[in-house]
């Protein structure tokens, strides 16, 4: 297939020459996994798949010209490469200029939602059964904001561990635990501990049954 009736998303997955874990077997495989959802995994939309992509632009292009690739400084400069600031985009433009980064280049480089619903659906035939009502959507959305969380300390970790900083940090596991305090007094609680008990503190909630001790 030549490079001008591939889509936006492939042709610049290779161009940029994009990464996913040792899990998958390309970028392609990777969007279908999280769009589709498995196992624990929520399945996920198309604007934070583009925000994952075009994030993936950035710390490809970083990488290259040595900028900085922290997960918070990726998430800074997306925010101002596609939002609404004429002014802060244009410094932004010149700051990475001097690092030899065509920033206007790269925000055309950058996908939208649109594109990435056309990849996933029309390029990859992915198929997204109906979304049926959904009476758990709280639970789904804090595994979808740790998952999120575990990707971008991995990024950090594996960003610290090039630079010598952290040793074995791109091989270490990260956990990401939620913990509740009650509004009440000091005592914490894991999250998922809490769910399973349908309460937080068993001193200040009236659910708890009588033989519960706190």
């Amino acid at each position: 297939m030549s490079a001008e009736s591939r889509c936006k998303v492939e042709r610049n997955a290779e161009r940029y020459d994009l990464t996913v874990p040792s899990t998958h077997d390309s970028v392609d495989d990777y969007l279908l996994f999280r769009w589709l959802g498995h196992g624990d995994r929520a399945a996920e939309g198309y604007r934070s798949l583009t925000e994952w992509f075009n994030k993936r632009l950035l710390r490809a292009s970083y990488d290259e010209h040595g900028r900085e690739t922290l997960a918070t400084q990726l998430d800074a400069d997306h925010a101002i490469l596609t939002g609404d600031d004429d002014l802060e985009r244009a410094e932004l433009i010149d700051v990475l200029a001097a690092t030899g980064i065509d920033g206007e280049a790269l925000r055309d480089d950058m996908i939208s939602w649109g594109t990435m619903r056309n990849h996933l659906n029309d390029c990859l035939g992915g198929e997204k059964g109906s979304p049926e009502a959904r009476t758990d959507w709280e639970r789904e959305s804090v595994r979808i904001a740790r998952d999120r969380t575990a990707d971008r300390v991995r990024e950090a970790l594996g960003a610290l561990a090039s630079k010598d900083d952290l040793d074995g940090g791109e091989a270490a596991t990260v956990e990401v635990q939620v913990q509740l305090t009650c509004g009440e007094c000091p005592r914490r609680v894991p999250l998922d501990t809490a769910l399973d008990r349908e309460y937080v503190c068993a001193e200040h909630h009236d659910r708890v049954p009588s033989e519960e001790t706190p």
